[in-house]
This record gives C-alpha cells, sequence and structure tokens, in this order.
C-alpha cells in the first residue's frame, strides 16, 4: 500500500502572513525612494497561499537537463577550466555591460568544492575589473537569486556612470525600461571585458 507524501506545514514566519489581504505601504517605503522607477498609483499585490513544496528549479535534480550546464562553451564570453562568462539578454542588452558568471561544474553556492569557492572571489573582482575598464561605468552591482536555476550563476551589471537615478537595488527594473544597446556596441563591449579577463588566464570566445 503506497501513502501519500506528507505536505510539508508552512513555517512560523509564513503561517503569521496575512494571505489573501489587501497590503499597504508605509509612507518611507521605497516608492518614496528617488531612484524608485515608477510614479502614478501603486497597488501591493494580496499574498497568494505558500506552495509547499516548492516546485524544483532548472537543473534541481543533476546536470540532465540543466539549462547553464547544456550551453555551448562557444556562447561564452570567456571562460578557463572552471568557470565562465555568459552574455546576459543576448539581442536586447540594456545597460553598458550585463554579464553572468557561473561554474562549470553542476553546483549551488552551498555546494561548491571549496576550491571553487576560493576562487570566486578574486575572480568577481576581475569580471568587474573587466567592466569598469569599458570605462563610463559607475559601478558594477552583483546579484545572486537563484531561485529559477540550481546551478550557481551571478549576475554582474554596470550602472552608467552619471546616471545616479538608476544606482542601488532597482538597477535591473531600470534595465528592462531603457532602449537596447546597437547590436555592434554590444560585440564590441563583450569583446573587450573577454580580452581583459583573458589578460589574466582562461580564453576569450569573442574576438
Amino acid at each position: 500500500m503506497t501513502t501519500t507524501p506528507a505536505v510539508p506545514e508552512p513555517s512560523d514566519f509564513v503561517a503569521r502572513l496575512p494571505i489573501g489581504e489587501q497590503l499597504t505601504l508605509p509612507a518611507d517605503s521605497m516608492l518614496s525612494w528617488e531612484t524608485f522607477p515608477f510614479t502614478g498609483d501603486i497597488h501591493v499585490k494580496p499574498l497568494t497561499p505558500p506552495v509547499l513544496p516548492e516546485p524544483p528549479r532548472n537543473g534541481e535534480d543533476g546536470p540532465d537537463g540543466c539549462h547553464a550546464c547544456e550551453r555551448p562553451l562557444a556562447d561564452a564570453i570567456w571562460a578557463d577550466e572552471h568557470w565562465r562568462v555568459d552574455p546576459v539578454h543576448e539581442e536586447q542588452q540594456r545597460l553598458p555591460a550585463i554579464v553572468m558568471l557561473l561554474p562549470h561544474g553542476h553546483h549551488d553556492l552551498t555546494d561548491l568544492p571549496p576550491e571553487r569557492a576560493a576562487e570566486l572571489g578574486p575572480l568577481l573582482q576581475r569580471v568587474e575589473r573587466a567592466m569598469l575598464s569599458l570605462g563610463g561605468i559607475a559601478r558594477v552591482h552583483i546579484n545572486r537569486w537563484g531561485d529559477g536555476g540550481a546551478h550557481l550563476h551571478l549576475w554582474l551589471l554596470a550602472r552608467p556612470e552619471g546616471m545616479t537615478q538608476l544606482r542601488g537595488s532597482f538597477l535591473p527594473l531600470w534595465e528592462e525600461t531603457l532602449p537596447a544597446v546597437p547590436e555592434e556596441e554590444r560585440r564590441e563591449t563583450q569583446r573587450r571585458i573577454a580580452t581583459a579577463l583573458a589578460a589574466e588566464g582562461g580564453k576569450a570566445y569573442v574576438q
């Protein structure tokens, strides 16, 4: 006789949430920030009931079917023996530069081998330096969400110098509203990033 697996109970935090109720924002919420990208009447969506267990992310069960593992190395901007840097939004780049750093091995942050973890900080520094070397970039924002895929991937987004309205955590939202970078400029940006990275090791895949 088969038994149905027990559905996990919501945590105490989730159990306290006002599911289905209309939420309000305090007066000093992010809507009052200078960097908030939207205007007009904005309302908070009601919270929907928790989904437990959560649906698996892409690659949750291993490298078979993992989009990151299946992507050809030729699609990378740069790679070495253990890491690669990929373009993001290949046809619709809307910032001076936006790339993704990820390991070849199928790991998330929690199970990243110690030797790869030791390489991560210096690699992030290298990619940031390569992006800053383009000129006209004030900051490089580094983000890791991981809700869509179980294969570790870190986003690096370049904020254009002088555009202080785009600073901070709303940069990914602003990125969706900006005009697309011309293809020739996008390809040249990727080539320069790849060349700068390859100068310290690895191979540039954009010539």
